[in-house]
């Protein structure tokens, strides 16, 4: 009975020795088999790392020697107004986000006019009324405006922070080659009205502008001879950038320019070539250009070298207009340019389809 017993013994640890063997074998088994497929795949995991973190480097991403969003001083950590001119849609969209991502202390919140369209010059108006803590505009001060904040105990100071081209759009159906300034002024003074004067068909020009007292851009310089002078009475008036793209789009015969980050992408108008005189043309766009067909599967892309090197004619300075008081809008006002003005802010804006100025 007992060496029945024993050998019941020696045969169950035989069979334990034999599975704990076997679950060992297969754990090393795994390991192995684990390690080689580690092995196999590591090329593409570090691959798809490397591409993941060359993602997330994106505009906002800044050199250690480079000034960025977080080395201004001075930001004020309140809720702030501003508005004015809707070619800054794209900076407000891409880089104001981004001031607020990195300086959570600082709230901006774009106001727009109650009265008339979003512009320019309505967001000089507001700021003058207090309305405003501070205003982007896409064109110089006027004497008018600076002598009207003079009258009310300060003064308004416009700080350059980029720059953009205007622009001039066409229903796609028109076959001209292009215009030069004088003769895109002529038309909106309505002393060229028909197409046939300018190279084209015989065709009725139809203009379309935002009154000049909401003006975004303005064709004619302050020191033009033609400033203040009235439209004809060709021009009929819109709202926005977009509602004259759409006027546009669907009037043949017709002409309209704006920024030319606000229409140059537009598929459903044609940018025209400007220049000083008939022989020399630029294209707001970079060459070749994009044909509607193509649109949207490729956009064209601003002229960005043309109006970096001021070869293209009718150019657009984007201003931080700041108000001159010593109080909390001149503070905001400064720290709002002053954080365009960093190394971050600039690529910014150039991520957004405007040429920096530093």
């Amino acid at each position: 009975m007992d060496n029945t017993n024993q050998r019941k013994a020696l045969i169950n640890s035989e069979i334990a020795l034999f599975l704990r063997g076997l679950i060992i074998g297969k754990v090393l088994t795994l390991m192995v088999i684990g390690g080689l497929l580690w092995w196999l795949l590591k090329p593409n995991l570090l691959s798809r790392n490397s591409v993941n973190s060359s993602s997330a480097q994106n505009f906002n991403s800044v050199p250690n020697n480079a000034s960025s969003f977080q080395t201004v001083a001075d930001v004020p950590p309140a809720s702030f107004n501003y508005g004015g001119s809707t070619a800054w849609a794209s900076i407000r969209q891409l880089v104001d986000s981004q001031i607020q991502s990195d300086r959570p202390e600082l709230q901006l919140r774009y106001v727009n006019p109650v009265n008339g369209s979003p512009g320019s010059s309505s967001g000089i108006r507001m700021l003058l009324d207090g309305k405003l803590d501070f205003a982007q505009s896409s064109r110089p001060l006027t004497d008018e405006e600076q002598a009207m904040a003079k009258e009310r105990g300060f003064t308004l100071e416009q700080r350059q922070v980029a720059r953009d081209g205007i622009a001039v759009v066409v229903n796609p159906s028109l076959n001209v080659p292009g215009l030069t300034v004088e003769q895109l002024q002529q038309i909106y003074l309505g002393k060229i009205t028909n197409w046939n004067q300018v190279g084209g068909p015989n065709l009725p020009i139809t203009a379309f502008s935002q009154r000049p007292e909401d003006a975004d851009t303005v064709i004619f310089p302050s020191n033009s001879d033609l400033k203040g002078q009235a439209f004809g009475s060709n021009v009929q008036y819109v709202y926005s950038a977009t509602e004259a793209v759409r006027q546009v789009s669907k009037t043949p015969g017709s002409v309209y320019y704006a920024s030319a980050r606000s229409v140059v992408f537009q598929c459903s108008v044609k940018a025209l070539p400007l220049g000083n005189t008939s022989g020399q043309l630029i294209p707001a766009y970079r060459e070749p250009v994009v044909s509607p067909e193509q649109c949207p599967r490729q956009r064209n892309q601003l002229n960005t070298q043309a109006i970096k090197n001021g070869s293209y004619p009718m150019i657009a300075n984007l201003f931080v207009i700041i108000k001159q008081n010593k109080g909390k809008e001149q503070q905001i006002g400064n720290a709002y340019a002053n954080l365009l003005l960093t190394d971050q802010g600039q690529r910014a804006i150039e991520q957004a389809g405007f040429v920096g100025v530093r």
